[in-house]
């Protein structure tokens, strides 16, 4: 099995080498890794301090390690902090994050890859968040004895860990010196195959999102001016073309008495274009605002990154985006700053999303019709759009903690 693990990684490697003349992320992903070990020995060759490493699938992964590299920054001032990126999603994006001292590419798991990056960082410990159980990585740190734990993972039934001809995903797991998990579900999984060295210690997003909410506003006049009325506020966020297509109607309905930031997930201009088209003359870009424009538009339209979070602050309710496709994205960021949410059918992989519905403070939506239903009455309604939000805010702070449970057993570790 081990033989045909490696195979199929060395066509995934040789596919993407096919396609990067056509594909830009996979020429990223290529280009990231070209000559990767020499240009690793070079940076870290004259660097003698302890190290600890911190791996990540992308974006979202290392938005659920941040906390965890923060609290490690100030445990260990004197350890070098590396993180690995697999995909340029993630890379791209945060290669010069200051908080870590070195960020790279992973190398494609082979096993001899994985010796020579192992022998190359030497960490004295190894954290993997939420997945990628990459096998060589993971039998090469457990033959140098380097601690090796997994955080904020979660686990569901039909994996194929859980399955009878699941053998060699099991052995994979059995590597990892420990794994934290984020629910008890996951933890009564893995101990069914007999893994025993887990802990439930939650998700280390919640940590994040808390810190976010409580941090100071950032000034935004635009986003200021364009709030400035009495009229409730609904961002739109991370949304897809079928997210704007089953709001268009209730934005059209009341567009005299609500007041929209609408952030897609891609600023592309084919998706900025779609949400002029469905609200025409209502629609002023972020880019192109200023105080006079905003004051008359109905909808900002926010064709930059990097302003969600804040946007969410400025908010009544959300609704977030990516539900009609591939998955719901960050629910989280909403929930923290006290909003009720919407958003559509796919959320059932994420807990967080199943506890918020649950809960009562997020509402699914599957049609235009439904979406109305759902908002017509926060709109009207002040008195349970705020008892919606502060049950969303609590469920948050709840679950905030799982960063101190990991660096408690972390510590625990480091010092044998």
């Amino acid at each position: 099995m081990v033989f045909l693990y490696s195979l199929a990684l060395h066509f995934y490697g040789l596919l993407l080498r096919l396609v990067a003349p056509f594909v830009p992320k996979a020429r990223q992903w290529v280009d990231g890794r070209r000559n990767w070990l020499p240009g690793l020995q070079a940076r870290l060759a004259n660097d003698a301090a302890p190290r600890i490493w911190l791996h990540c699938a992308s974006l979202g992964e290392f938005e659920q390690g941040r906390p965890l590299l923060e609290a490690l920054r100030r445990q260990y001032p004197g350890h070098r902090l590396v993180l690995t990126f697999f995909s340029p999603s993630g890379y791209e994006v945060r290669k010069d994050w200051p908080g870590a001292d070195y960020v790279f590419y992973l190398p494609l798991d082979t096993a001899a890859n994985a010796r020579a990056f192992v022998a190359a960082v030497r960490p004295e410990l190894a954290i993997f968040v939420k997945y990628e159980f990459w096998y060589h990585y993971l039998a090469e740190l457990k033959r140098q004895q380097v601690p090796t734990v997994c955080v904020s993972a979660i686990f569901r039934s039909e994996q194929a860990f859980f399955k009878p001809w699941g053998g060699f995903f099991r052995r994979v797991l059995r590597q990892l010196t420990h794994i934290f998990t984020q629910d008890e579900a996951s933890a009564r999984l893995l101990r069914g195959i007999g893994i025993s060295q887990v802990t439930v210690a939650g998700d280390t997003r919640f940590d994040t999102v808390v810190a976010t909410a409580a941090a100071p506003a950032r000034e935004l006049p635009i986003v200021a001016a364009f709030t400035a009325d009495a009229a409730p506020v609904l961002v739109a966020g991370s949304v897809w073309p079928p997210d704007v297509d089953v709001l268009t109607p209730s934005l059209q309905r009341h567009a005299d008495e609500l007041r929209v930031i609408v952030a897609p997930h891609e600023i592309s201009e084919a998706h900025l274009q779609q949400v002029e088209a469905a609200l025409p003359g209502r629609v002023v870009r972020y880019s192109r605002a200023d105080a006079a424009t905003v004051a008359q538009a109905r909808v900002l339209l926010i064709d930059n990154i990097g302003l969600l979070r804040e946007l969410y602050r400025a908010g009544d309710l959300a609704y977030v985006g990516g539900a009609f496709g591939k998955g719901l994205h960050n629910t989280l960021e909403a929930a923290a700053f006290g909003l009720p949410l919407l958003f559509g059918p796919r959320y059932e992989k994420f807990r967080e999303a199943r506890d918020l519905v649950a809960g009562g403070s997020a509402f699914v939506v599957t049609t235009a019709a439904e979406a109305e239903a759902r908002l017509a009455p926060l709109l009207t309604d002040a008195a349970r759009r705020t008892d919606l939000g502060q049950r969303a805010r609590a469920y948050v702070q709840h679950e905030a903690g799982a960063t101190a449970r990991i660096l408690r057993a972390v510590n625990e570790r480091m010092s044998k």
